[in-house]
């Protein structure tokens, strides 16, 4: 790592870095997912699969000739990245393309990818071995297991979208700030799929949000949405706690400092060497809000789908109701009057995201918010050009689960999921009524 004092980093450095890296304004053009997926034996789905299976399933997976990034998080868990796509068509093509060359070298492994937001076998793993996961499981063992459990178990459906126009409008990348945030309680419940039935989340149906709601207390928190973008983030970031201080010597441990902001780090170095640039960049990849603003806005609240084409739908309906103006106004519209009925706080601790995760689409007033969503998404589909094999996904996920005031974490419901109340509301003046496939399953 480059210590040369030309590349050192002061305050002003950092703060301008961040404002010029993290919201890069412009028409909405591009469209990007990611894809976490579990990986399980095909025979016997309840078992673990060895660190040495999963080794050789990742290694065929990446000599793939792919459109899409292939990745590996700690606990085994293979993750597609899709290239940014010019269209809805181009990006989920793309993806399917790459799932189905994935999924056929995987079977002759007798693997399966399950669409599952939170691994349910036992006892959870770290398959990769490394400074970095050595020094963040370090880091998260100080506060409890969540850390542990986000590394090893959990598998999501990122979304990214362009952060769209410096300017004010529907389409303007303060507004569409925002409406990550407020929309965000909406697909946590919607595309709930991690259902705990013991533990600290039992009955949950999106176990998953809890896990990285509780993983720190300001690594996973939204940053105050009422304040200008660009600077509430760059405060976010250089006012949270470093992970680890990198060294340069292979395989060398890594500090795991305590109590050390990035800002800390910049004014008195904290005992340690000064922090670079590239430190900064580096980071950026530990912290975990729900939305992560990286030039673009990357989702990171939606569950892992069920099926072999549940992962296009989130991917679908966010872009419709944050690409069509007419869509984005609605959503804006509906998840504001939702938020303002909770109360204020940040995400994801604020009492809408946690009923939003406990209770999913069960909370009537989330329900009726999912549904006027996805109405408008449905709308906007077409002319954003869907083909109608997208339609027709988005169609029967609405009819099977959204209209029915049910989420994908119902299916898998055990005698432990209940339905709990709603978590108690705050009146505001403002407030407005508003096929398993190859999926082997635990």
């Amino acid at each position: 790592m480059p210590q040369d004092s030309l590349n050192r980093l002061t305050e002003a450095d950092a703060e301008e870095l961040l404002h010029g890296i993290c919201f890069k304004t412009g028409p909405p053009r591009l469209l990007g997912a990611e894809l976490e997926w579990l990986v399980f034996d095909a025979e016997h789905p309840g078992r673990p699969v060895s660190n040495e299976r999963l080794a050789a399933a990742h290694e065929a997976a990446d000599a793939l000739a792919l459109g899409s990034l292939v990745t590996v998080e700690p606990g085994g868990q293979l993750e597609l990245s899709s290239a940014p796509a010019a269209s809805l068509t181009g990006c989920l093509d793309g993806l399917q393309a790459d799932l189905t060359a994935v999924r056929g070298i995987l079977r002759k492994q007798g693997l399966v990818l399950n669409g599952l937001g939170q691994d349910p076998r036992r006892p959870l793993r770290r398959m990769l071995a490394s400074p970095r996961y050595e020094a963040m499981e370090t880091y998260f063992d100080r506060t409890g297991p969540a850390g542990r459990a986000m590394m090893r178990a959990s598998a999501s459906v990122q979304v990214c979208v362009d952060a769209g126009h410096e300017e004010p409008g529907p389409l303007g990348h303060g507004r569409r700030w925002r409406l990550a945030h407020l929309l965000g309680a909406v697909l946590v419940a919607a595309f709930a799929n991690s259902p705990a039935r013991e533990g600290p989340y039992a009955g949950w149906r999106c176990a998953r949000q809890g896990v990285w709601s509780d993983i720190d207390t300001r690594r996973s928190l939204a940053p105050p949405l009422e304040a200008e973008p660009r600077g509430a983030w760059a405060r976010q970031a250089l006012d949270t706690e470093v992970m680890c201080v990198r060294t340069a010597e292979e395989g060398a441990p890594w500090a795991v400092p305590r109590g050390l902001t990035f800002r800390d780090w910049l004014r008195s170095g904290g005992g340690h060497r000064p922090p670079t640039a590239e430190d900064l960049d580096y980071h950026l990849t530990t912290l975990f809000p729900p939305v992560r603003p990286r030039g673009h806005l990357e989702l990171r609240m939606i569950d892992a789908q069920p099926g072999e084409d549940g992962w296009l739908v989130p991917v679908a309906v966010v872009h419709a109701l944050f690409d069509d103006p007419e869509a984005a106004e609605t959503a804006y519209r509906v998840a504001k009057g939702l938020a303002d009925s909770y109360g204020a706080g940040p995400a994801p601790r604020n009492p809408l995201w946690r009923s939003a995760a406990r209770n999913a689409l069960a909370d009537p007033e989330l329900r009726s918010a999912a549904r006027a969503c996805f109405r408008a998404a449905s709308s906007a589909l077409p002319r954003l050009g869907a083909g109608g094999h997208v339609m027709d996904a988005v169609g029967e996920f609405t009819e099977r689960y959204v209209s029915r005031g049910r989420c994908p974490a119902d299916d898998r419901a055990g005698p432990a999921q209940t339905r709990h109340p709603k978590a108690p509301s705050r009146p505001h003046p403002r407030t407005r009524p508003q096929p398993a496939g190859e999926e082997a399953r635990p």
